[in-house]
C-alpha cells in the first residue's frame, strides 16, 4: 500500500555491495557493483528490469544464496509464486544463513498454499534468527496471528457458497476491484488484460500490461453476466486506471490514478467519472478536501449521495493508510474530513471501502494481525453515532490468501469480492458469493423476513420544458412521519434511494418551486430487489 520514495546512498560502495546481511561474498568487484545497480532498480520499482539483472548475478554465482534470494523476491513480487519459491529454496539450500527475509517469504507463500505447517515454521525461523531486523520480527508475528486465525476460522466455515464468475469476467491476467450497483445490474472492475493487439506494458514497472477498467451488464434472461468489455467514452488511458467504487444508482465511477504525465493524479488521488447519453465522461479530480499532497488511494459513496469515504496516508491518522470520511453539504461546500478512529484503523494499512446500501455498514479491507493472510475484508457498523469493533467477514468469504474489496447487492444475497485464492484462472479473479442462507448484514447472521432493501428512482423535470432539475430534494418519511431515505438530485435531475418494502409518502421540494407530496407503494420481494420509477414535473 505504501508509496515509498527510496535514496540509495553509495558509502564504502564496493564494501557494502559484497556483504548482503547473509555473509555471502561477492568475490568479483563487477557482480558487487551489479548487485547495487540491480538493488537500485528493483527499489525504484522496476521489478523486470532488477529480476534481469538478478538472472545474471544467479547464473555466474550459483553457490551464492544473495542472488537466488533477489531472483525469488522479484518473482514473489510479479506474483510468480511457483518460481520465488523454488529460488528461495535454493538460497536457503545454498546457506542456513540467508537473510531472514527469506524465511518470510517462503512463509508468506506457504500461508497462500494453505500449508500453514509450513508457513508457521518459516516464520518462526524468523524469530530466531539474530539477524532478523526489527520490521521482520514484527511482520514474523503479524503472519504467525494470521495463520492461527486462518486455521480457526477455516474449522468454522460460514454457511455461504463462492463461486468464480468464469471466462466472461475473469482472465488469466489481474482481474480485482469488483463494484456493483445497488440494483446488480451493472459490474465494473479492474484488470491488466490486453486491450487490443497493441495493448502497452508498463515497462517501467512489473513488465504486465496497464490497468484498464471493465464493465458487464446483468442478463436477466441468462442469469448472469454478460462478457465483460472496456467501459465506452474517455475512462481508460495509456496508463493506469482503476476503479475503486461505483455510485449505487450506477451514475459515476470512482477511479485511481497515479500517471506522472497528468499532474492531480501524481502520487495517487481519486478522480470521478460521471455518465452522459450512455457513455462515461473524462475523468476529472474528485478536489479537496478528498484529494491532498498525500496519497489517497480509492472512495465510494453513500446511497444519499451525502457521505464520501476514502483511504488516504495523510497525517492524523494511525499508520499506514486509514480510512476517512467527509460530509458533502452543497454542490460546492465539503464538511471536514473525519478519520473513522480505532475501531475501524490501525498502524497497518485500510482500503477498499465499500458502503453497503443500508447506508450504515463499511466493508473495508486489512492486512494486520487479525486477518487470515495478507488483506482481508471487514466490516464495521454505524450504531449510536459510533463505528463497531472491525469483524472479520469470516471462511470461505476470506482466505488465506490476498482478499480485494467487496461489493453487495440491494437485497443482500449476492455479493462478488476479488482474491488471489487457489483455483482462479489467473492471479486475482472475481468471485461471486451466495448469502441466501447468511444475513451478511445481520449481527447473528441469521436472515429475517424483508431484511433487503428496495429501490427507488426516477427523474424530476420541470414542468414545461421537460428539462431535469438539479439539487431537487427528495424525502420519503414511512407512516409515523419519520423520514427513512433523503438525498438530492444530480445534475440531471435524477434521485436513487434505497428502503425496505412498505407505505410510504415522498416528498419533493425545491426553492421557487411547489412542493409534490404523495403517497406510494413499495413493493418487496424475498427473491429479488423491486425497483419503483416515479418521475415527477414540478412547477414554479
Amino acid at each position: 500500500m505504501k508509496k515509498l520514495s527510496y535514496i540509495l546512498v553509495f558509502i564504502s560502495f564496493l564494501g557494502y555491495a559484497q556483504n548482503d546481511k547473509s555473509g555471502n561474498l561477492f568475490s568479483n568487484a563487477g557482480d558487487a557493483a551489479k548487485l547495487v545497480v540491480a538493488k537500485q532498480k528493483l527499489y525504484g520499482g522496476q521489478t523486470v528490469e532488477a529480476l534481469n539483472s538478478f538472472r545474471e548475478l544467479q547464473k555466474s554465482n550459483p553457490d551464492n544464496a544473495v542472488a537466488h534470494y533477489y531472483v525469488g523476491y522479484c518473482y514473489y513480487l510479479l506474483k510468480q509464486f511457483d518460481k520465488a519459491k523454488e529460488n528461495l529454496l535454493k538460497a536457503e539450500a545454498v546457506n542456513k544463513g540467508v537473510n531472514p527475509d527469506t524465511y518470510l517469504l517462503l512463509g508468506k507463500i506457504y500461508q497462500m498454499e494453505e500449508d500453514f505447517g509450513k508457513a508457521v515454521e518459516e516464520f518462526t525461523r524468523v524469530k530466531s534468527d539474530k539477524k532478523a531486523e526489527a520490521a521482520s520480527l514484527e511482520e514474523a508475528d503479524v503472519l504467525l496471528s494470521q495463520c492461527e486465525n486462518a486455521k480457526a476460522k477455516m474449522a468454522a466455515p460460514l454457511n455461504v457458497m463462492v463461486s468464480n464468475l468464469g471466462a466472461g469476467i475473469n482472465s488469466k491476467y489481474d482481474d480485482k476491484n469488483p463494484c456493483v450497483t445497488a440494483d446488480a445490474s451493472k459490474l465494473v472492475f479492474t484488470t491488466r488484460r490486453p486491450d487490443g493487439t497493441d495493448a502497452l506494458v508498463d515497462a517501467q514497472g512489473d513488465g504486465r500490461y496497464f490497468e484498464d477498467i471493465y464493465i458487464s451488464n446483468y442478463d436477466s434472461v441468462a442469469k448472469g453476466f454478460t462478457a465483460a468489455n472496456g467501459v465506452s467514452g474517455s475512462v481508460n488511458t495509456k496508463a493506469h486506471d482503476a476503479c475503486t467504487g461505483i455510485s449505487p444508482d450506477g451514475k459515476q465511477i470512482f477511479i485511481y490514478k497515479n500517471d506522472i504525465d497528468v499532474k492531480e493524479s501524481r502520487g495517487g488521488d481519486v478522480f470521478v467519472s460521471k455518465i452522459n447519453a450512455g457513455k462515461w465522461k473524462t475523468p476529472e479530480p474528485i478536489g479537496k478536501p478528498i484529494a491532498s499532497s498525500y496519497w489517497e488511494g480509492g472512495a465510494c459513496v453513500s446511497p444519499d449521495g451525502k457521505t464520501y469515504f476514502f483511504s488516504s496516508e495523510r497525517d492524523g491518522g494511525f499508520g499506514g493508510s486509514d480510512i476517512w470520511m467527509v460530509e458533502k453539504i452543497s454542490k460546492k461546500e465539503w464538511g471536514k474530513p473525519v478519520n473513522l478512529g480505532a475501531e475501524v484503523n490501525s498502524k497497518y494499512d485500510e482500503a477498499g471501502m465499500f458502503l453497503a446500501p443500508d447506508g450504515k455498514t463499511l466493508f473495508f479491507c486489512s492486512n494486520g494481525p487479525k486477518s487470515m493472510g495478507s488483506y482481508d475484508v471487514f466490516k464495521t457498523v454505524l450504531e449510536n453515532g459510533k463505528w463497531t469493533p472491525a469483524e472479520s467477514l469470516g471462511y470461505p468469504i476470506n482466505s488465506a490468501a490476498k482478499e480485494g474489496q467487496i461489493t453487495l447487492s440491494a437485497d443482500a444475497k449476492i455479493a462478488y469480492i476479488s482474491s488471489e485464492r487457489k483455483g482462479g484462472l489467473g492471479e486475482n479473479d472475481i468471485y461471486k458469493i451466495d448469502l441466501r442462507d447468511y444475513a451478511i448484514l445481520e449481527k447473528d447472521g441469521k436472515r429475517k423476513q424483508g431484511n433487503g432493501l428496495s429501490i427507488l428512482k426516477g427523474t424530476i423535470r420541470e414542468g414545461f420544458e421537460g428539462f431535469g432539475v438539479s439539487d431537487v430534494m427528495v424525502s420519503v418519511k414511512d407512516e409515523s412521519g419519520a423520514i427513512v431515505a433523503s438525498g438530492n438530485t444530480n445534475e440531471s435531475g435524477e434521485y436513487f434511494l434505497t428502503m425496505k418494502g412498505g407505505t410510504y409518502t415522498i416528498l419533493v421540494q425545491k426553492k421557487g418551486y411547489k412542493d409534490i407530496i404523495e403517497k406510494f407503494e413499495l413493493g418487496k420481494s424475498v427473491d429479488q430487489t423491486i425497483a419503483l420509477e416515479k418521475g415527477y414535473l414540478i412547477n414554479k
